[in-house]
Order: C-alpha cells, then structure tokens, then sequence
C-alpha cells in the first residue's frame, strides 16, 4: 500500500483502434462427433468395387468430418477444421474434392482424400455463404450464393491449382482449418475491394481465380442448383422468385414467380429442363424452364419446406423442413407418403443408394430406407394421400385430424452426435463457467485449463449457479458464447489483462505467495505451449524472448520494458503453471487472425510453429515472446482508514491510501499491528496491553509488491501483538476477502472506500 494524491485520472482519453482478438473454444465430448446441428450432406461414391463409400457432414460447429461406411456403420476418418463460423452447405466435385461454404463469409476447397486439408480459401462474399451447387459432369464448375445477394461461379481448376508463396495455397498449409464464432470475428475485412469481382486475399491470391458475378439479386440467396453439365443455374432465395442463369456468362435467362415467400431448396434435373423449389409458404413447385411456367404445385408440408432430394429419373420427390416431417411425392400421381417425423427440423437429405441420410438440428445424422431406385414399393404399404395444389389444402387436413401416420418409426441407422451447450454462466471467480447442454447436463468448467472439473448431471441450473455463488470481485477478463454448442472464449486486449490474483490463492508451489499472476497472460502461455516448443525446434533459442513484433505503430512508442529484459531468464517466463496446463488429449481450438489471409482455426496441437504476426495478433505475440503487455489500466483501489467509533487506538495515517484491488483485508490487519507495534514504543503500552494514541513518525507500508508482511523488527514482539479486526459498514470483514470484494459487495458506494480498525474484544 502506499498514498496516493487525489488527483484524477491524467492518462490519454484518445481511444486505441480495435485490435484483433483470441478465441479459443473448448470441447469435452468426442471429437469424432458434431456437437450442433447438422446443416448439410454429401455423399462420395466410390468407383472401386472393394472401397468405401463417404458421407461427408458440415455442422453448426463450424466442422465437417469425413465418415468411413460400410455395412456394419460409419466411422470417423477425419475432421475438417478451418471454418470459424456454421458450414452451411458442402459439395463432392470431382471425386477429389469438397467445397464447403460458411457463416464466415468464405468458401473452402478441401482434399476429400486427406485428413483435412484445406487447398484454398476464397473470400469474395461480403456476409454469410448460405448455399452451394454443382455440375456433376463438370468437375471445375461450383456456384456459390450468400446474404449478401451475390451469386458467384468459381472454376475450381483454377481456384486450386498450385499457388505461390504468399498464397492462399500456403495461407492453409500454415493455418489449415477455419471455423469460429460469427459474433467473435469481424467481417469488414473480408469484404470484396471494389467491383472488379477480384478476391480480397492477400494482394497475389486473386491472380487466376476470378469468379464470374450473376449480379441481379437484391436480397439474400438461400439456394442454388445446377443441371449436370454446368450450362444452367437456378437461385432463388428472399424476393420470392427463381432466378435462372448460364453460368458461363452470369447472365440472367428468366425469372419464375409463383412463391409468395423465401425459397429455401430448389433442384434440376440432369437436363435442366425442369426445376424443383421447395418454399417457405410451405409448397413446392414442378417448373418447365422450356415453358418458363409452373406446371405443378405440391401442398404436401405444413410449414416451410427447407430441402429436397429427387430420384435419379426425377420422377419423385423427397421433402423435409420446418414441420419435421419427411415426405415422398410421385410428381406425376402427385400421391404423397409421410415417411418418418423427426425431433428437429430437417436440413437437409442426401440419397445414397436405397436408403436416404437425414440431418436436422440435432447433432445426429440418420438414414432412412428411401427404395430410391424403386420409389413406388414405398406407397404399396400404404397410407398415402393426394397432395393438393394450394397451401391451405394441406393446413386444412391437417386439422381435420387426418394427419397420415408415418411409415418409418425408428432410422435403419444413426451417426449420433454429442449435446450441444445451449445455457451458460460466468461465476464470480471469473475462472469457471457453468453450462447446460441440450441433454439437460449441468457442468462445471475451468476455462484456465479448458476442461470439466464437475458434472453434476441433471440439476437445475439456477439452483446449481446459485450454490456456487461466491462474494468475490475480479474483473471481467474474458467473454464467452456457445454459437458453435461449444464453450468459445474470447480474449481481446487490453481488457483481458485486467484480472490478477496472488500464486497462493491459485496453489501455485514454488513460487512466492504474494506474487502477482496475470490470468489471461498465463492462458494465452499455456494455449500456445505446444505452438512455442515447435517454434524452438525449428528456430532454436530465439525463438522466444525479445522478438520484436509490429503493431501496426511504431512498438517503441509503448513504453513497455520487457520483463525478460528485466529478469534476464526467457526460460522462467515461458513456464506454464499447473492452473494454466490445456489438455493435449482434448485440444481447444485457436480462433484469431493476423495480418493477412483472414480468420482462422486450428487445434492448438496442429500448430507447426510457423505461424506469426500474418496468423496471431500482435499483442498475442508480445506477450507469449516477450512477456510483454499492454500497459494497465488502474488496478488500484484508493481508501481511507480509520479508528472506529469509540476505539481507544489510533495509528497516523495521512490521508488516503492506495492498495491492489486483490489485497487481502488480513494484509489490512498486518498494517494495522504493524504501526501499533513499531510506532509505540512497549513502555507506553498501558497496563491493558493497549496502545494508546497517535504513534510517532509515519512508517511506509512495506514494498514487496505493496503488500508486504512486517519488517523483521516486529518478530521481537510477537507475544505482544494485539489482535485487530475490520470492518466496511459497521460489518466484520473477513481476513480473505479483498479490497475489490468489499468494494463492490459490502461498501457498495462510489466513493473512496472507507475501513474501519478496532481491537477485537475479549483479546
């Protein structure tokens, strides 16, 4: 503690430009298991007789997984990570690659063949890419549409082919995977440059890979199709209407009407002379391009149509959205079959032989028997109706009560996934965070670490976050979300290097008690532990402590000394402490960006030790290299201390005195007794063992960080030590509660903190 004058804050108002932030998102189930829904299928066939066929999943989690099938199930080959938002759609082209797009405004290429490799990047969306399609006799062929009303036709040879250095090519062999929180990441830089249609990726990625623009849309896109040759593309999305194109040119054909709101799946078939679109006025509609009207219109669903899967001759349908059913629709009998309803809206389907895969928003995916080959044995056992031709036809039976029983109870099989976290809660002790999962699971987590230390399975959530509740105050260090059905966590600078607590109140042995422990700069240590051992090994020694890293302004304009300048041991400071030690069995994953090329994510073991400031943020850098941070905010807490009422001792105290906001009140007693002894001589102690009285000359509270114990002089005296206690309010405090508890909790004021001192009664 020392004394502070009154005067206020004399630091810049100028607000800093927004730096760019860390996320890290922790998983406690299976990783070979989405945790989120569901948004897309694709299935690989595979042309050897004795190879497996592949069922690629895109997922609210912002991955996609790879699953081996075969007749006794489907395994897990591999996870798709690159993605920092919901993958919205994916596409098998080729036989050797998927196309994947994003709420994280990008399209990715991946290997379908390897264990995640992302080839490219492309960034020409300005907001969510929302759907895909793609030209099954035409391997280079993909269209993309998105939020933001651009339809864009990529020619993938060219996207993927080998780029140099500076390329997107090398940006994901560097930082393979992308997913991530969508509320986590800005946008803005991903926005296209200007009009040219040029990607906005580093200044050499768009050479070769310039999409052709279908510009016409004023409203969002939420479907595409394209007939098998690549020479027809349909969209459609919020304006209501269906868009046709050649995609050769990005040149409008016609413009179908009909639906009266968004459509959300359309179809071709394999000549792209008729065209299915499913809507969310809940109908679906057979159109004849060669005529450019609707021929028919199918009232099969009760709410929004979502996706759609033909027959390979497209003489029937498969339907599913909103209403949670499943249906099959004979386009020329117009004789519908409820196959199956399902807990969660449909997504999407993909036909796969005889049976059909179903996703929903649920973490599982199921397969149905569809007799795709052979629709009509499905309506042989019965229970068919007649669709209508207008909406509230089918509305209208259904309220009638002749809901058709589904012919389906139970899939043939199941991938199942794992329970998402849908509730959270940040305890007070800003180190743990409680979650409810959507199997109702209530568990405990320690976000220091990245890992469950309680699961109290199916409890109350208010109840178990009100038994955990703890009067204690450090500063809101963190942020957390669950868009992706994990925990994410995000840190942004300098607010995250606002909390500190003692080595002693985190157990940390061998290292002094009353040393400061900045939390986040320790996460960030133990997040990249395995990132700064792989840069050592290729870089050796200087691979750490003083790297000079560019913030964007001149560094040396923060006048910020280097504690490995100071302490001379770079070893010592990349030490990760036990409460800071991230799980290598179940590895959180980095969100963030750099410099260049855009966000990124990555399992913080498939860092190779390459990355730098064109992947992390500088300040991440800084402080993992460095052990340098930004410069602090105040983190004192000023206050006055004084006799209480009536008390027959006094200490002189000049005036207000300053503290760590995490000082400890029995550190406020050592004070206290520190003064009473040492400023009194013992032969003016009266006859009660009290001291009386102003003391002589003010003694300095010792340093040790400002909150010292007593000098040596005292342990003269220790029989001889009276026994003090505090008090904020007329209330005891007790000895463990810090300045800022007792601020925020007992004092509740915006003034200077007042605290009381009296000798405990009976002592």
């Amino acid at each position: 503690m020392h004394r502070v004058a009154s005067a206020g804050n004399t630091s810049s108002s100028v607000r800093p430009r927004k730096e760019k932030r860390l996320t890290y998102v922790l998983s406690d189930g299976d990783d070979s298991k989405h945790c989120a829904g569901v948004n897309c299928l694709a299935v690989l066939k595979s042309n050897a007789a004795a190879a497996c066929d592949y069922l690629f999943t895109g997922s609210r989690d912002g991955t996609l997984k790879k699953w081996e099938l075969t007749e006794n199930g489907a395994t897990c080959s591999s996870t798709f990570e690159s993605h920092v938002d919901w993958v919205n759609d994916a596409v098998v082209i080729g036989g050797n690659t998927l196309v994947s797009c994003s709420s994280d405004t990008t399209v990715k290429a991946w290997n379908c063949l390897s264990d995640g490799t992302c080839l490219r990047t492309l960034r020409q969306h300005s907001d969510y890419v929302t759907c895909l399609a793609a030209a099954d006799k035409n391997s280079n062929i993909v269209a993309s549409g998105g939020l933001g009303g651009e339809v864009f036709i990529w020619d993938l040879e060219t996207a993927v082919a080998p780029q140099s250095k500076s390329s997107d090519a090398t940006e994901d062999d560097r930082s393979n995977g992308v997913s991530g929180s969508e509320s986590s990441l800005p946008v803005t830089s991903l926005r296209p440059v200007n009009s040219s249609n040029s990607i906005s990726l580093h200044t050499t990625q768009s050479q070769g890979c310039v999409p052709i623009a279908a510009k016409g849309h004023k409203e969002s896109v939420y479907a595409l199709a394209m007939n098998e040759n690549g020479s027809l593309l349909v969209s459609g999305g919020t304006e209501k209407v269906v868009r046709v194109w050649d995609p050769r040119t990005g040149s409008k054909t016609m413009k179908l009407r009909g639906h009266t709101d968004n459509i959300r799946a359309l179809l071709l078939d394999s000549t792209g002379r008729f065209c299915l679109s499913g809507s969310s006025d809940s109908m679906i509609r057979l159109w004849d391009l060669g005529q450019q009207r609707c021929i028919h219109s199918y009232a099969v669903h009760t709410d929004s149509v979502w996706t759609l899967a033909s027959t390979p001759t497209f003489s029937h349908v498969y339907s599913g959205g909103r209403d949670l059913s499943l249906y099959l629709t004979d386009l020329a009998t117009r004789e519908s079959v409820l196959l199956c309803t399902k807990e969660h809206p449909i997504l999407q389907l993909a036909l796969h032989d005889d049976g059909i895969w179903v996703a929903t928003a649920d973490s599982s995916v199921h397969k149905l028997p569809a007799e795709g080959h052979n629709p009509q044995k499905v309506f042989q056992r019965g229970g068919s109706f007649l669709a209508g031709n207008l909406s509230f036809s089918r509305a209208r039976v259904s309220l009638e009560g002749s809901t058709p029983v589904p012919i389906y109870r139970e899939p043939s099989f199941s991938i199942p996934g794992t329970a998402g976290i849908v509730q959270h809660e940040i305890l007070n002790n800003r180190r743990h965070v409680l979650t409810k999962d959507t199997a109702g699971m209530v568990k405990l987590w320690e976000i220091t670490r990245g890992i469950v230390i309680e699961n109290y399975g199916e409890v109350s959530f208010e109840k178990k976050k009100e038994e955990l509740f703890e009067m204690v105050s450090i500063p809101a260090w963190f942020t957390v979300d669950t868009r992706l059905g994990n925990l994410a966590i995000h840190l942004e600078t300098p607010q995250c290097f606002s909390a500190e607590m003692y080595s002693a109140d985190l157990n940390i042995s061998g290292k002094p008690e009353d040393d400061k422990v900045n939390l986040a700069q320790e996460t960030i240590k133990g997040l990249l532990a395995y990132w700064l051992t792989k840069r050592r090994q290729r870089f050796g020694s200087q691979a750490s402590g003083n790297v000079e890293v560019q913030s964007g302004k001149d560094v040396s304009s923060r006048s910020i000394v280097s504690r490995v300048d100071v302490d001379g041991n770079a070893e010592n400071d990349s030490i990760v402490y036990p409460p800071f030690e991230f799980s290598v069995a179940a590895p959180p994953s980095i969100i963030t960006e750099g410099s260049q090329g855009g966000p990124w994510r990555k399992k913080i073991t498939d860092l190779d030790g390459n990355e730098d400031e064109k992947d992390f943020p500088w300040w991440v850098l800084d402080c993992v290299l460095n052990n340098r941070l930004p410069p602090k905010e105040n983190t004192k807490c000023s206050f006055y201390l004084q006799p209480c009422e009536g008390s027959t001792i006094q200490i002189l105290t000049q005036g207000k005195l300053s503290a760590p906001r995490i000082l400890r009140i029995h550190k406020v007693v050592n004070y206290v007794v520190e003064k009473m002894v040492l400023d009194k001589p013992l032969d003016n102690m009266n006859s009660d063992g009290m001291f009386p009285g102003l003391g002589g000359g003010q003694l300095p509270f010792p340093a040790a960080g400002g909150d010292g114990s007593f000098r040596s002089g005292v342990k003269a005296w220790q029989k001889l030590k009276p026994s003090i206690e505090i008090l904020c309010n007329n209330q005891v405090l007790s000895p463990d509660m810090s300045l800022a508890t007792v601020r925020t909790y007992i004092w509740k004021k915006p003034e200077d903190l007042v605290l009381n001192y009296r000798l405990v009664q009976g002592r």
